[in-house]
């Protein structure tokens, strides 16, 4: 299994990115979320989404940070509106297997990681 994120820039404060995340190889079953981590800071999980397609967000980026998928493409997005300079980090994808009330969330248990992409908003 390999993931592979796209998507990253520069953008202005209250500007908008669509992340994706390519995933190459099957996974039966599985959850998707994305990571991101600031310099210095902890690694943070900013959204997830299950094999029943419930969706989970940090409270930092909710209302704001879409998750969604298309599996006829094995990708993963996210869209990330109003963005702002705090939300500047390094956006990792990951993956895992997973089933209905069981499974990895925003805060660990996930065995597959991609690459990143890094996402700079500037004010």
């Amino acid at each position: 299994v390999r993931l592979v994120e796209s998507g990253g820039g520069s953008v202005q404060s209250g500007g908008s990115l669509r992340l994706s995340c390519q995933l190459f190889g099957y996974i039966d079953s599985k959850c998707m979320a994305w990571f991101r981590q600031a310099p210095g800071e902890e690694r943070e999980g900013v959204a997830t989404v299950d094999s029943d397609g419930q969706t989970d967000y940090a409270d930092s980026v909710r209302g704001r940070f879409t998750i969604s998928q298309d599996n006829a493409k094995s990708t993963t997005y996210l869209q990330m509106d109003s963005l702002k300079p705090e939300d500047t980090a390094m956006y990792y994808c990951a993956a895992e297997r997973c089933s209905t009330g069981w499974g990895p969330d925003l805060y660990g248990g996930w065995s597959y990681w991609g690459q990143g992409t890094q996402v700079t908003v500037s004010s």
